[in-house]
């Protein structure tokens, strides 16, 4: 397990704020597969597949980072560790899909679509649980699939970088 945050794979986990028990223990899932691995979470920091993903990583002693689109850190749901305010609304999709090394989609609607489209353009891969199914995405069918896939590419990407810059 990495516990170095600088040499973990960072993983974003974008998803509906509102959604069903269904999608949420899927994402609890999913949250708790990536901190057992040592990765870091990204996510947008409020509720839903958010709330869900972030909850199953502490409990699972992980670390959060929550990218907010509000002004207060107060707005983050209780379970993230690091809570970026940026002010920015739907904006801060850009920096939540920036920050990590490959993404999980789980569920979703236009913030999550939006959140899909910044990412491709960003070269990023990007990983669907329950989500929409465009062109451009992996869709598997676990969450255990989806943290896989996520931490081989995450994992790939950080090894080709350190690489580089020896």
């Amino acid at each position: 397990m990495i516990r170095n945050p600088r040499q973990a794979p960072w993983i974003t986990v974008i998803g509906g704020a509102n959604t069903s028990d269904e999608i949420k223990k899927l994402a609890g899932e999913v949250g708790e597969l990536l901190a057992k691995s040592g990765a870091v979470i990204v996510c947008g920091g409020l509720g839903g597949v958010m709330e869900a993903v972030s909850k199953a990583a502490k409990e699972a002693d992980g670390t959060v980072v929550g990218i907010l689109p509000t002004e207060s850190r107060t707005n983050a749901n209780r379970y993230i560790d690091f809570a970026i305010p940026t002010g920015m609304g739907f904006g801060r999709n850009f920096l939540v899909v920036m920050a990590g090394d490959a993404i999980i989609a789980i569920d979703g609607g236009w913030g999550t679509l939006s959140e899909i489209a910044l990412a491709k353009n960003l070269g990023k891969k990007v990983i669907g649980l329950k989500t929409l199914e465009i062109g451009g995405i992996d869709i598997v069918s676990s969450p255990n699939d989806a943290v896989k896939l996520a931490l081989d590419y995450a994992l790939k990407k950080i090894s080709r970088r350190e690489n580089k810059d020896r």
